[in-house]
């Protein structure tokens, strides 16, 4: 079921009104159902593999509290094989057995090894890495097994956050499932004012920038110099509104219920630096892959090249998470290579600032440390969004080439009216973005009085009504 449809508007005040009707000890088993029917929406038969995951998951939480020793690591290793033997199967097992095939194709033999014709389920990704967290945190003492089934599943299956996340964490989310949660009219009204805004995000600004993306990307033979680099651009606001636009959707909807998500985005396009960036964009996600992957390597406690193997690693493994492609590693590998080329030119580039007398931490210093951030991150999207490599590597090449099909072209496919409109709401964005850098959208609304604040937001429903693209369209992490 998508956010941005009418089922889901249905769904939600149905969902949320029997909620607040029903006594506290059943509300748990509603949410658990309306998650189901949530799921279900999509390919029905794909809830059996969530269950399958869960059940396991579930004992295997039980088993790590109750075991000592060796026991203990046995059923952690347990439940991360069952959860990463899901992914592998259902996400990767067609990507390596093409690799397979074409090794096989140079040796001149035929790959024995047959092809699988499966869908990815929804959000697979997504609520494997919560169940995993759960059995981690178990087994390092910091969660306590849950001991009732339904609400163990409820924490997996959560709908708000079930198919894009936030990633949660057990012991931010879990304990919430056990506590009563009263009508607080002001808590309802701050997350229906971060679902609307999280609409806006996704209907006004990514809907209607994903033709003018599209129109390049889906034909990067076509054009050149401008008109790429304007479309990849457009893209870097795209997946930006339609992630965080679910993120918000999501945080707002269980807020209304009386439940507390971790955010998920901090204006990340404002970032100075590559790595403040990854502390700014998919924050669940950033943070999980570094208490799971790249602390247990070691970290920054360990010599300055491991470091920057576990640097690389931990971003590669990244890449891999968001796809079954090389598109998806070398988007990885590249902020693993940014970040690692940050840390060794540090000195000459303070050096250098200094030189041309250039102060850090001046307006101007902070613009340039902006701009080059977002330029590097809008190159590596390239190849997040490309369809292949090889069109990855051709809209590259193309992109450098200042002749031919460019933005003149470009803007007279689209019209000037579509392209002058996204200009507009992406200028909107960024001016907003600007002004609450550094707080919550609830932190910088509340600021102002009380009519000002209802223009606001009446201000915005006008601009999803007259501007919003409604279509139903996915969002673009579903697909991971």
């Amino acid at each position: 079921m998508l956010f941005n449809s009418f089922e889901f508007l249905i769904f939600f005040i149905v969902v949320t009104v029997l909620y607040f009707t029903l006594p506290h000890k059943y509300r748990w088993a509603l949410l658990l159902a309306a998650s189901c029917i949530f799921y279900m929406f999509f390919v029905p038969a794909y809830i059996l593999i969530l269950f399958f995951t869960i059940t396991i998951d579930y004992f295997a939480g039980i088993f790590i509290e109750n075991a000592k020793g060796i026991r203990r690591k046995r059923f952690l290793w347990l439940s991360l094989l069952a959860n990463i033997s899901v992914l592998a199967i259902f996400k990767y097992y067609n990507f390596i057995n093409e690799n397979l095939t074409n090794l096989f194709g140079f040796a001149g033999t035929e790959n024995p090894i047959p092809y699988l014709h499966i869908i990815l389920p929804i959000g697979l990704s997504f609520h494997t890495f919560q169940a995993m967290s759960y059995t981690i945190e178990v087994y390092r003492g910091h969660q306590s097994a849950e001991r009732k089934f339904g609400i163990f599943a409820l924490y997996v299956m959560f709908y708000p956050q079930l198919v894009a996340g936030p990633i949660e964490r057990p012991q931010n989310l879990l304990h919430q499932f056990h506590e009563k949660h009263s009508l607080d009219f002001i808590r309802i009204a701050n997350g229906l004012k971060l679902m609307l805004w999280g609409l806006f995000k996704k209907i006004v600004i990514a809907d209607r920038l994903a033709p003018l993306v599209d129109v390049v990307y889906n034909d990067p033979t076509q054009y050149h110099g401008w008109a790429v680099i304007l479309a990849t651009c457009f893209f870097a606001f795209q997946i930006y509104c339609d992630f965080s636009g679910y993120s918000d959707i999501a945080i707002g909807a269980a807020r209304v219920m009386g439940f507390t998500l971790m955010t998920n985005f901090r204006t990340p396009y404002f970032a100075q630096s590559v790595s403040e960036f990854w502390k700014r964009w998919h924050i669940s996600l950033s943070t999980w892959f570094k208490d799971y992957l790249y602390v247990p390597l070691g970290g920054n406690r360990v010599n300055r090249s491991r470091w920057f193997f576990n640097l690389f690693i931990t971003f590669m493994v990244s890449g891999i998470w968001h796809g079954a492609d090389w598109t998806f590693i070398i988007w990885g590998a590249l902020h693993g290579v940014y970040l690692i080329v940050a840390i060794i030119s540090q000195n000459t580039r303070s050096v250098m600032m200094k030189s041309i007398g250039l102060k850090e931490g001046s307006h101007l210093s902070n613009f340039i440390n902006t701009a080059t951030v977002f330029v590097l991150v809008t190159f590596a999207w390239v190849f997040f969004r490309a369809n292949s490599l090889n069109d990855a590597v051709i809209l590259i090449q193309n992109s450098m080439v200042f002749s031919g099909s460019g933005l003149i072209e470009y803007i007279s496919a689209n019209g000037w009216q579509t392209v002058v409109l996204a200009f507009l709401f992406v200028a909107f964005l960024l001016i907003t973005e600007k002004i609450m850098v550094n707080q919550s959208a609830d932190e910088f609304v509340n600021r102002f009085s009380q009519y000002t604040r209802l223009a606001i937001y009446v201000i915005i429903s006008l601009l999803i009504i007259n501007f919003g693209v409604f279509g139903g369209n996915n969002f673009i992490y579903f697909q991971f």
